[in-house]
């Protein structure tokens, strides 16, 4: 829903492949290949599409197995439209997404790239490290 004081509309679902490309790189993040997107998205157990005047302009997705382990990805937000707390936003969507549907044990994992780990640690998330664990990562080339 938007009005002219919040003309932000958070909608649940997953862009377009093209969509969700655009996004990322925007933002900063990788491309990923259209091959990849196209099979990627499906499987997204949920995710949310934050829209201004109708453009997308922010995402987040949840993957994972839906009962031990899930993971938060893709949270990005055009710079243009950084600074107004939109990532705090689909973070809370995201969030509470998993309070409400994931059961009590299940682990949630995100990986946090720069200043991005502020925000994460207002929803709790804190570093692996801290608890004899440590987070690792392979891209397949």
């Amino acid at each position: 829903m938007t009005s002219t004081d919040n003309p932000y509309e958070l909608s649940a679902g997953v862009p377009s492949v093209e969509v969700f490309r655009r996004l990322r790189t925007d933002a900063g993040l990788s491309d990923k290949s259209p091959e990849a997107v196209e099979l990627a998205l499906p499987h997204t157990w949920f995710g949310v599409v934050l829209s201004h005047g109708g453009e997308p302009i922010g995402m987040g997705r949840i993957i994972g197995d839906g009962g031990t382990a899930f993971q938060i990805v893709d949270v990005c937000v055009h710079p243009a439209h950084q600074g107004r707390g939109l990532g705090r936003r689909i973070m809370a969507a995201l969030t509470g997404e998993l309070e409400r549907r994931a059961p009590a044990t299940a682990y949630v994992s995100l990986i946090a790239d720069g200043p991005a780990r502020f925000l994460y640690e207002k929803f709790g998330f804190a570093d692996t490290a801290s608890h004899g664990s440590i987070g690792m990562y392979r891209v397949m080339t």
